[in-house]
């Protein structure tokens, strides 16, 4: 079965899932698009999902890509046979690079807006899934990348990488609802730190303070998130949906009753003359690594 996505010239989804197994290939449907930076597969024997992200070169979120980020986590949410989702990344040591820069970057106010508003909404899809969440994190994790990555309910990472919210080197505040996620994750005291010096934290050091919960191989990452995933799969669904939902409504809720005002923070926060000057510099040297 194949649903396709309205696309928007991002680029062709690459296959990110190889099983050696027939019964895998015979089980499988593609929902996403062939055109789409996204390819959303879900196998109907094992009732999971595998999301994979293909926006070369890092995955960042732009209004397009979230956009199609929360249409894909909709068809999730709305498949009965799907019981889990696993989150993971197509493109080679990136996982995603977070929230794109050029967005925010003398922005057209309107779309700044939209954009913001679709951040918010794939964050609230994603942190309140009713079926297990797992992330799967082949590559670094910055920013926006480390807020799904905590999103989930379980997040497995490969060696040599790194994971953290690390706005604050760009001259840039968390919001916080992305402060909440970490609190929720690491506690107060990692969180205060972490925010205030933009940590982007190694592996090891993201299992030791518990942003992460496991290290694998980098090539036995997928393959032990669904290993993972069964271990979840054995509590009675409704059981743990309700325990999931009593623990992070309340985080949810927060962004709801605020969604318009923080909209507002951020358009008059993105859009101040030194925070502009700063993001123009960040992508600048950018340019320059390139060179």
């Amino acid at each position: 079965m194949r649903i396709g996505i309205v696309t928007s010239g991002l680029g062709i989804a690459r296959q990110c899932l190889r099983k050696n197994t027939s019964v895998y290939r015979t089980c499988r449907r593609q929902v996403t698009g062939s055109g789409s930076p996204l390819d959303l597969n879900v196998d109907s024997k094992t009732g999971i999902a595998v999301l994979s992200m293909n926006k070369p070169p890092v995955n960042s979120l732009n209004l397009e890509f979230l956009t199609e980020l929360n249409i894909s986590l909709e068809k999730v949410e709305n498949d009965k046979q799907c019981k889990g989702l696993i989150i993971t990344s197509s493109i080679p040591k990136i996982f995603s690079a977070g929230l794109d820069i050029t967005e925010m970057y003398q922005p057209d106010i309107d779309r700044l807006e939209e954009f913001w508003r679709t951040l918010q909404d794939m964050w609230i899809k994603l942190y309140g899934m009713n079926c297990v969440t797992i992330a799967a994190i082949n590559g670094h994790s910055p920013a926006g990348g480390c807020l799904m990555s905590m999103s989930c309910d379980y997040r497995i990472m490969a060696p040599n990488y790194t994971i953290g919210l690390n706005e604050t080197q760009l001259g840039i505040v968390a919001p916080f609802w992305f402060a909440d996620v970490m609190l929720n994750t690491v506690g107060f005291r990692q969180t205060e730190m972490a925010l205030q010096l933009g940590t982007l934290f190694k592996t090891e050091e993201a299992l030791n303070i518990g942003l992460i919960d496991k290290v694998v191989p980098q090539e036995e990452v997928l393959s032990a998130a669904q290993q993972e995933m069964q271990r979840w799969f054995k509590i009675p669904g409704f059981a743990r949906q309700l325990s999931k939902t009593e623990l992070r409504r309340p985080t949810i809720e927060k962004l709801l009753k605020k969604k318009e005002e923080d909209i507002g923070y951020f358009r008059d926060y993105i859009t101040k003359d030194a925070i502009q000057k700063s993001l123009g510099m960040y992508l600048e040297s950018l340019k320059n690594r390139r060179k």
